[in-house]
């Protein structure tokens, strides 16, 4: 038995992304009924009511992808739970998402996520600086990192000519564009070249 239902799902999903997605939403119920059934083990996310992972972890996510430029690949540094790279993925199928997460029984839930949700998406479970040097992404996302300066900065290696970074921070950034994240007044998605 799920969570929430669907319904429930898409109605708190309004605002920041059109989850009149069928098979969205019942694959974003799956990845929620997973996180709460981890997170009671181990501490993958501080957000422990389903309502306010469905708002704050998958809405904002989503409100991220719907943001994006065209893309092919996205590298999701620190990706912890899988957000916001996760939920990007299966709202945009057609994207190569690579999460980073170096801290092990984060990596070993986000293989178990991409294993039950079947999304062809690749977890990197090392600091993303231990990446081969040559690897470049369209999009580099960052989200609730624990130094955003140094993150920043690995973001900007590993971005293609002409990328963007994805950055939800409740900070003014250096330049870019910006948005406002529904329901919120502490997060903004800042969006760099």
């Amino acid at each position: 038995m799920a969570t929430l239902r669907p319904e429930r799902i898409a109605e708190l999903l309004h605002g920041y992304f059109d989850a009149s997605d069928a098979e969205l939403v019942e694959k974003l119920s799956m990845y929620l009924d997973l996180l709460l059934k981890w997170n009671a083990r181990t501490n993958l996310t501080a957000i422990r009511e389903p309502e306010e992972i469905v708002r704050r972890h998958f809405g904002e996510s989503l409100f991220t992808a719907a943001h994006l430029p065209v893309c092919e690949t996205l590298l999701d540094l620190g990706s912890g739970a899988g957000f916001p790279g996760l939920p990007i993925q299966l709202a945009l199928p057609g994207l190569r998402v690579t999460l980073a997460e170096s801290q092990n029984k984060k990596a070993a839930f986000l293989r178990e996520a991409v294993r039950v949700l079947e999304v062809p998406v690749e977890v990197w479970g090392e600091r993303a600086e231990k990446m081969p040097v040559g690897r470049r992404f369209d999009v580099v996302t960052l989200r609730a990192v624990d130094n955003p300066a140094a993150a920043l900065a690995e973001a900007r290696v590993r971005l293609a000519t002409g990328g963007t970074i994805a950055h939800l921070a409740g900070y003014a950034d250096e330049g870019g564009i910006s948005y406002a994240i529904p329901g919120t007044e502490r997060l903004r998605l800042y969006l760099l070249n």
